[in-house]
Order: structure tokens, then C-alpha cells, then sequence
């Protein structure tokens, strides 16, 4: 098991960056959240199997069709254990 933490540069709002995240990361297992930031970016906390998360990681240098990723900066961070399912927060 393993947890990230990463932000997500380029054209990621107004996209359906966040549902399709969430789609993309309940389809792999995993548990978490993402959410837009004031300054235009996109947050993941994403937890569950290292392969899922490794599938998610790269997942997010796509996104959805619309999506113009330029950058994914992410790292490990401590398992949450009170996580039960990926939410859009806001």
C-alpha cells in the first residue's frame, strides 16, 4: 500500500480533470480526493495498492480529452487511514 500527494499543471480546470480523476482512480481501487486549487492546478491525494497508484500517476499526465497536462509533481506521503472512497472535494 502505498499514498501520494500531486499537484497537476497546465489547462486542468474547467476540463472534468476532477471527475475524470476520480472515475480513473475508483476504477484502479484506490481511495482519496482531488480538488482544484485558487491558482489553477489540481490536487490528488491518491491511496491503495502501489500499482494502482503507480496506473493513477500516469493516468494524470493525460487526463481527460480535454485536458492539456504540462506537469505532475508528486510524492509519498503517510497511508490516511479514515479514507473510504475518492471524493471531488472543493
Amino acid at each position: 500500500m502505498m499514498a501520494i500527494r500531486a499537484l497537476v499543471t497546465g489547462r486542468v480546470q474547467g476540463v472534468f480533470f476532477r471527475q475524470s480523476t476520480r472515475q480513473a482512480a475508483r476504477r484502479l481501487g484506490l481511495v482519496g480526493w482531488v480538488r482544484n486549487l485558487p491558482n489553477g492546478t489540481v490536487e490528488v491525494w491518491a491511496q491503495g495498492a502501489d500499482d494502482g497508484v503507480e496506473s493513477l500517476l500516469e493516468w494524470l499526465w493525460l487526463g481527460p480529452p480535454e485536458a492539456l497536462v504540462t506537469g505532475v509533481e508528486s510524492h509519498l506521503v503517510a497511508l490516511d487511514p479514515t479514507l473510504q472512497d475518492f471524493l471531488v472535494t472543493r
